[in-house]
């Protein structure tokens, strides 16, 4: 049975509007156990432990440590890291407490959880061009604290996890970088809108939007294991009509950035070179550049995909290489032979013949559109940390 009194301890500490720090300090007294409270975006809300040693231990999952998730209904609201100082506490009273607990911190974040879904709800309208009068965009971001009356720049964060991650990685990314956003700019809105971080900055100063996307950079690498970035950011738009072609400038060049393949890499829309001018069609007319991809790069990569080749990366590092053979297989660390044969089955594949200069138009420009679309290129045992140069020499499987 349920130890009654304890219960009403911990009852009574969310009853009386204590705060999180109380309710974990009761749970630790009724659980005989050291604890660690964490929201699903692994911000620490409260730590109930009887020394620092016993913190350290909960903090990384040492032996005899154990978590829990806390959810009210479908939704994961934090996790509960416990360590029993006796025996493992019966499991009635661990249930009880941990719903408890799970309640207090859906009624204490819900707020916080409101603002998040009225800024990503904001940001979207704000990108999508769903809202545009110049009033309306003002008025909207003032209720969330942000004055955009001399514009502002946006900041694209891309994460690719190459560790196994929780189904909670979003959040993490994003409170992160909303963290890192909020040191430097006051004021500044975040939210997971599709696959990416948006994050929209007030400040009408080049540099300090670089400052702020360095920022965030440094915070992800710190804070955020397991994942490689790619970050673009925009120009400074002026006029706060003008956000949503920053909205497109920052997603541009975070999906440039993107190929670089670095843990972290980051790239301002200025520095995209001839990227930039396939901005307006991702802005206005995606399907077209989509076409494109697919009547060029799309069917190899389909085929490394399937065959585990490296037929775009072929290409690329040709292009790259000014369409010399010889230093094309000096930088993929392979034979001039092997190279030759990928460039045939490029040709077999696409129709398209490197060897003349629409043929290389055609396919740098599929490649750009490759990367603009946000497209990740096929990464096969080529690419594999550890081999030679970053690479491994696959002729045979080539010929």
């Amino acid at each position: 049975m349920p130890d009654l009194g304890a219960l009403s301890a911990i009852s009574d500490a969310i009853e009386s509007g204590r705060g999180l720090p109380e309710v974990v300090r009761a749970a630790a007294r009724a659980l005989d156990a050291s604890l660690i409270l964490i929201d699903r975006s692994s911000a620490v809300l409260a730590v109930a432990v009887r020394s620092t040693a016993d913190e350290r231990m909960l903090m990384r999952d040492a032996e005899g440590v154990e978590t829990h998730e806390l959810r009210v209904g479908d939704a994961v609201v934090g996790r509960l890291r416990l360590r029993a100082r006796g025996g493992s506490p019966p499991a009635p009273l661990l249930r009880i407490a941990t719903t408890l607990i799970a309640g207090e911190v859906e009624r204490v974040r819900a707020p916080d959880r409101a603002s998040e879904a009225a800024q990503a709800a904001f940001l979207a309208a704000l990108f999508e061009r769903k809202v545009t009068d110049r009033g309306d965009i003002l008025a909207r971001a003032s209720e969330l604290g942000a004055d955009l009356g001399d514009g502002g720049g946006v900041v694209v964060v891309r994460a690719h996890h190459f560790a196994p991650a929780d189904d909670d990685w979003r959040a993490r990314v994003l409170a992160a970088a909303e963290r890192a956003a909020r040191a430097g700019a006051p004021g500044a809105l975040a939210a997971v809108i599709e696959d990416h971080v948006a994050v929209l900055l007030p400040t009408a100063q080049d540099t300090g939007l670089r400052r702020v996307a360095d920022g965030i950079a440094r915070e992800l690498h710190a804070s955020v294991h397991g994942f490689t970035f790619a970050l673009g950011h925009s120009r400074i738009a002026q006029d706060p009509v003008d956000l949503y072609r920053a909205g497109n400038e920052a997603l541009l060049a975070a999906n440039v950035a993107t190929a670089s393949g670095d843990e972290v890499a980051m790239l301002a829309f200025e520095d995209t070179g001839a990227y930039r001018l396939l901005l307006p069609a991702m802005s206005e007319d995606p399907a077209e550049l989509q076409r494109f991809y697919a009547e060029t790069v799309a069917p190899l990569a389909a085929y490394d995909e399937q065959y585990e080749t490296d037929l775009v990366q072929t290409l690329e590092t040709f292009l790259e290489a000014d369409g010399n053979v010889a230093g094309t297989a000096a930088r993929l660390y392979t034979h001039r032979h092997t190279v030759r044969y990928r460039l045939e089955r490029v040709k077999d594949l696409t129709s398209l013949d490197v060897a003349s200069t629409d043929g290389r138009e055609k396919l740098g420009l599929g490649l750009k559109a490759m990367r603009v679309l946000g497209i990740a290129a096929p990464r096969g045992p080529a690419s594999e940390a550890g081999a030679g140069g970053g690479r491994v020499k696959r002729e045979l499987k080539d010929r």
